[in-house]
């Protein structure tokens, strides 16, 4: 894992890197069952060079303790490993990565995917399910289910973590918290079988 980090750390694949700190490859015990995969990171990470260390990766550790996944026996990564933002003040916003950004980190989710070989991957958000199942994907359609895809034979597509952080009051951010750990206990379960 370590030769595959330091080879994504040289990837100019895309424009990304340009604007970025660092990339921000995936991060876990390499026999880990279970892979979640982010669209990409946000300012955090890319400052910190780890997958889900800011205010989403909190959220989505309290939901997989929520769910009875422990969060040291999971694998994290991103379909983009270099942060996409634009300036507002002072402050780097997360911009949505083109489909030609998710397709040049392609290959690394793959590399990613071959040596874990996890028993389930779960997609976190619409863009990480898109980069798993293509672009003809509906996430709030088809979360929450145990699919199939070309990249893992079990896929679950569920919120992202910073979905629930974004809803606009207290009883909204409740409402998608419950749908991100009724999706979660669908992976737990799948581990157990």
């Amino acid at each position: 894992m370590r030769a595959l980090n330091a080879a994504a750390h040289e990837c100019r694949g895309c424009d990304l890197y340009k604007t970025a700190t660092q990339v921000v490859f995936g991060a876990g015990p390499r026999a880990a069952r279970v892979m979640f995969v982010g669209e990409q990171p946000g300012d955090q990470e890319d400052r910190q060079g780890e997958p889900f260390v800011g205010p989403a990766g909190a959220m989505l550790d309290k939901a997989l303790a929520d769910a009875g996944i422990p969060r040291d026996q999971v694998y994290v990564t991103n379909a983009v490993k270099h942060f996409k933002w634009e300036p507002r003040g002072k402050r780097r916003i997360h911009k949505k990565p083109r489909a030609s950004e998710i397709k040049a980190c392609r290959p690394w989710l793959e590399a990613e995917l071959r040596a874990v070989n996890p028993a389930i991957v779960v997609c976190l958000g619409a863009t990480a399910a898109q980069s798993v199942f293509g672009s003809q994907f509906k996430l709030m359609q088809q979360r929450g289910q145990v699919l199939p895809s070309t990249l893992a034979p079990r896929v679950v597509a569920t919120i992202h973590p910073s979905a629930v952080l974004r809803a606009p009051d207290s009883e909204g951010r409740q409402e998608a918290f419950k749908m991100l750990i009724a999706d979660l206990k669908v992976v737990a379960k799948a581990l157990r079988r």
